[in-house]
């Protein structure tokens, strides 16, 4: 049981028991700082109290380090991720919390801890090493932890997440050291709000989920699909400020077609087929409903690597009555309609003036279509004119009207034509400006491909964004180098530089999702947003694309450097918070005077709090007794 010092009405700082996170627990929160629920069920927050649960008036040290008590003592503070400092701890701290003589007699600053990890991290030579290595750290020391990823997140992002992610997705049950998450099952229905209150933080407002059926470009991994939204989760943090105490991955476990893993004796999920129809749906109808009862109707719900059979039918069912999202369709379409809107300031045109053909036509695809559909629309072009410049192909070849076993999804972009299967005549025939591959077919763009590109325009777009790096469709060299340096890449997993034969440097733009869920998390978070509509994502695009300088396009560039990461989420979260002031959907009450200032004080700080209370005496007559 910790304490957290809070600012109550009457001014005065008063002490309240929290769970481990160091934050106020919901009976604590909702007594002193929240507004009672709306008709709803949405839990209006008043946006002083919100500010003061940040830290900021929790009362400070020298230096301006916030004060944190716990009635922890002795090895249990050492055990707990969320208050172990290790050899950090100060000399008067180790004694006022009994560790002293647990730990070394050295003292180190946060500084030095973060180079001896540097230094672990580089004698590894594995990524899957250096995965465990990161985790490890995650589970004794949060705070050190997120100084790591923080201090160079274009190192870590990699390792925490895609492409190292699905190593270690694949390898989860060996990887495995202690929970990080709720694993709940089909056979736990009618127990679920039970099993939330197993999870000891009492306050979560931003939930990942999977059900393990399509993780990256790796397919069904059932149970070890969890390592997707603990590692979205810490991308949260690191690149959103979102706090983590505050964030709890999900794993539906409902089985897996996967035989491999089935026969697997290390297998750590249910070792049964996936179970499908109406017992599938209860499970998530039942999840929801539990979520939003114990955490609110503002809790953030988003769901991650679904199978396309569930992701569509799932995000229609759910979006206009949860504050939820699907990453994969609209995080991924996001952040490609933000690189193609920064593409647009080298080929100087609109979007309206493209035709995109994709290869592959799932949620992703899919997703970034009904975006593109969207920002053409915008632009003065009628919906229908929009989705006749989109074209798509999948498993069966080019999608056209009249073909077989269309979705109704796939249909939308059916058009007059005749039926191709091979991608080469394909490219040859539509003679498309952008070639979007989100398929996860490694390789798909040969070099016929990427040249006919090239002599159909004079700076082709060709975006390889199938996650794992083995998956792309191709390499930044080889866009490079059969375009003769003309083309416009950025791809899903991170490519090296490439150097053209004319001496420049061309650093290929990353599109990772990364650019935009912590942005959109943290500003739905900070102003307590109940539904996330299409409009959000475009606003991420556009906000995305306006960090992207003259410089970084002429290095090849779509995206704002990585380093800047968390700038550009800070800049995402206003323009939402503002729309959402401005369309009356907000929650958090009253509307900050200055919403920038706002969101910066509920961002997490990697700095560690102090421990040690103030201490002072008094005069000696004041307590002396005079007989």
């Amino acid at each position: 049981m910790q304490y957290h010092l809070i600012k109550s009405t009457t001014g005065m700082f008063t002490d309240h028991p929290t769970p481990p996170g160091g934050h106020l627990s919901r009976r604590s929160r909702r007594r002193f700082a929240s507004a009672p629920a709306g008709p709803d069920g949405s839990t209006p927050r008043r946006a002083e109290s919100v500010a003061m649960q940040a830290g900021k008036a929790a009362g400070s040290r020298e230096g301006g380090r916030p004060l944190q008590l716990t009635m922890k003592r002795g090895y249990e503070v050492l055990r707990d991720p969320h208050l172990n400092k290790g050899m950090a701890f100060t000399l008067e701290e180790r004694q006022q919390l009994n560790i002293h003589g647990l730990l070394p007699p050295c003292f180190l600053s946060q500084d030095v801890q973060v180079l001896t990890i540097l230094k672990n991290f580089e004698r590894l030579t594995s990524d899957l090493d250096r995965y465990i290595l990161l985790m490890s750290l995650q589970d004794r020391n949060e705070k050190l932890f997120y100084k790591v990823l923080t201090s160079d997140i274009e190192k870590f992002m990699p390792i925490v997440y895609t492409p190292t992610v699905g190593l270690a997705c694949q390898h989860y049950g060996l990887a495995f050291r202690r929970p990080r998450g709720l694993f709940i099952t089909i056979h736990d229905r009618g127990h679920i709000a039970a099993m939330l209150k197993s999870w000891p933080e009492s306050v979560i407002k931003a939930i990942v989920v999977t059900d393990g059926e399509r993780i990256l470009g790796l397919g069904d991994l059932g149970c070890y699909g969890m390592g997707i939204p603990v590692g979205k989760l810490a991308l949260y943090t690191a690149c959103g400020g979102v706090k983590p105490y505050e964030c709890l991955p999900v794993m539906l476990d409902v089985g897996t077609d996967n035989e491999a893993l089935l026969k697997d004796p290390l297998y750590i999920g249910l070792r049964h087929k996936r179970i499908r129809g109406q017992a599938y749906d209860d499970l998530l109808d039942e999840f929801m409903e539990a979520v939003t009862s114990s955490y609110g109707m503002n809790c953030l719900i988003q769901f991650e690597d679904f199978a396309n059979v569930n992701a569509f039918r799932l995000l229609h069912k759910y979006r206009n009555k949860y504050c939820t999202f699907n990453d994969d369709i609209q995080g991924t379409a996001s952040v490609a309609v933000a690189g193609l809107l920064a593409a647009l300031r080298i080929t100087k045109n609109r979007l309206s003036d493209h035709t995109v053909l994709f290869q592959g036509a799932g949620e992703a695809a899919l997703g970034i279509a009904n975006l593109i559909v969207m920002a053409m629309k915008k632009e003065g072009m009628s919906k229908d004119e929009a989705v006749k410049r989109i074209w798509m192909v999948d498993s069966k070849g080019l999608i056209v009207k009249g073909r077989a076993s269309l979705t109704e999804e796939k249909s939308r972009f059916a058009h007059e034509h005749a039926e191709m299967r091979n991608l080469e005549d394909i490219v040859k025939d539509i003679k498309p400006s952008v070639l979007i591959g989100v398929a996860a077919i490694g390789g798909a763009f040969t070099k016929q491909i990427i040249q006919d590109m090239a002599a159909f325009n004079k700076n082709p777009i060709i975006f390889a964004l199938s996650n794992p790096t083995s998956k792309a469709e191709c390499t930044a060299e080889q866009c490079y180098k059969y375009t003769e340096g003309r083309g416009i890449f950025a791809s899903g997993s991170p490519f090296d530089p490439v150097t053209l034969p004319n001496g420049k440097t061309l650093y290929p733009g990353q599109g990772n999702n990364s650019y935009v869920f912590p942005g959109v998390a943290l500003g739905v978070i900070s102003c307590g947003l109940k539904h996330i509509g299409e409009d959000v994502f475009l606003t991420t695009a556009e906000v995305i694309a306006q960090q992207v300088s003259e410089e970084n396009l002429q290095e090849g560039r779509l995206y704002p450097p990585l380093v800047t990461i968390q700038q550009v989420s800070l800049k995402i979260a206003v323009r939402i918070a503002e729309e959402a002031y401005r369309n009356n959907t907000a929650t958090t009450y009253p509307q900050p005077e200055d919403l920038e200032a706002f969101i910066r004080s509920q961002m997490y700080s990697t700095d560690y709090n102090s421990f040690v209370a103030d201490s002072y005496t008094w005069p000696e007559d004041a307590m002396k007794v005079k007989l």
